[in-house]
C-alpha cells in the first residue's frame, strides 16, 4: 500500500504558530519539514504618490487574514518605494493592484517567521487587448493514477502562442505537490499531472494582442497555472497553503533566459500571464521582503 500524507493536514500553521505533524507521520517529519513550504497569497491595492512613496495600502478581505499577518504586510508595503509614475512627462499618483506571497517558517521556539517572498503587480483581465487572453481553455482530465491515491498538485505551464492564437509549443515549468510520498512516487505523480496539463493545453486557443508595445511580436510566451484538487479542497483566502515544490525547468524556446524568481507562486489558476512582455506597470525599487 502506498504511504503518503496530505500536507494540508500534516503541516498546519495557525494564526501565528506552526503545529506539529500528526504522530502517524513522525518518521517522515524531518523529511517533510525539509522539503515543504508554507505560503499565503494575499491581494490588495497600493496608492503611490508622485515621488514614488506609498500613500496608502488596502488589504483585501482584511477580516479573513490573521491580525499578526495583516500587520506584518502593512509594515512591509508601507515602506516600499516605487519609480515615480509619469504622464506627459509630469509625476502623477498611481493606484495599482498587488498580489503578495507570504512565507511562514517554524522556529525552534514554536513561533513562525514571516517573510514577504514576492510581490506582483500584474493581474489577468480577460477583456484586455494588450496581452494574450484566453479564448477556449478546456481543463485537463485528472489522471486516474494520481486521483486514485489522493494525489493533488499545481502545474505551471509555459505556452508559446502564435499570431493566430494557436499554441505553437508547450512546456512544464514546475509541478508543486500537495502530498508527500516516496521520491519515485512523487516523480510519477508530477509527470502524470504535467502530461495531462500539456495534452489539454495543445488544444487551447487564445486572442493575440491588438494594442500595446508587444502587439507586433511574432509570438508570445504566457504562463498558465493549472490546479488539480478535489471538490471542496480549495485553499481559503487568508489560510496557509502547504506544498512540496518541484524542480523548475526552462522551456526549450526560452533556453537563453534565466528562470524568473517565484514564477508561479502568485498566479491564480484560470488566468493567462505574459512571461516576456515589456514591463508597463509600477516599478518597485525596494526589494519586496525588506
Amino acid at each position: 500500500m502506498r504511504s503518503f500524507h496530505i500536507l494540508a493536514m500534516a503541516l498546519a500553521i495557525g494564526a501565528i504558530g506552526m503545529a506539529a505533524l500528526p504522530e502517524a507521520a513522525a518518521q517522515s517529519e524531518r523529511t517533510i519539514r525539509a522539503q515543504a513550504e508554507a505560503s499565503m497569497v494575499l491581494s490588495g491595492t497600493v496608492d503611490v504618490g508622485p515621488e514614488g512613496q506609498v500613500e496608502g495600502f488596502a488589504l483585501d478581505q482584511r477580516d479573513d487574514v490573521p491580525v499578526p499577518i495583516a500587520g506584518f504586510v502593512d509594515r512591509v508595503v508601507n515602506a516600499w518605494r516605487f519609480a515615480p509614475g509619469t504622464e506627459d512627462g509630469r509625476p502623477v499618483r498611481m493606484r495599482t493592484p498587488v498580489t503578495l506571497r507570504i512565507g511562514g517558517k517554524s522556529q525552534p521556539d514554536g513561533a513562525t517567521l514571516l517573510t514577504l517572498l514576492a510581490a506582483n503587480f500584474d493581474h489577468y483581465d480577460p477583456a484586455a487587448t494588450d496581452t494574450v487572453t484566453a479564448l477556449t481553455m478546456r481543463p485537463p482530465s485528472y489522471p486516474d493514477s494520481v486521483a486514485s491515491i489522493g494525489g493533488r498538485g499545481d502545474v505551471l505551464l509555459l505556452l508559446k502562442i502564435g499570431r493566430d492564437g494557436h499554441v505553437l509549443d508547450v512546456a512544464t515549468e514546475q509541478v508543486n505537490m500537495k502530498v508527500v510520498a516516496r521520491g519515485a512516487e512523487m516523480q510519477r505523480m508530477r509527470d502524470a499531472l504535467a502530461r495531462a496539463s500539456m495534452a489539454a493545453a495543445r488544444s487551447w486557443s487564445f486572442r493575440a494582442p491588438t494594442t500595446g508595445m508587444d502587439k507586433d511580436a511574432n509570438d508570445w510566451t504566457v504562463r498558465v497555472p493549472v490546479s488539480f484538487a478535489f471538490h471542496g479542497e480549495d485553499v481559503r483566502y487568508g489560510a496557509w497553503d502547504v506544498y512540496v515544490p518541484g524542480p523548475r525547468q526552462q522551456a526549450p524556446w526560452r533556453a537563453d533566459r534565466a528562470l524568473a524568481d517565484d514564477a508561479g507562486g502568485l498566479l491564480p489558476a484560470g488566468g493567462v500571464y505574459m512571461a516576456d512582455a515589456t514591463p508597463t506597470g509600477p516599478q518597485l525599487l525596494t526589494p519586496p521582503g525588506t
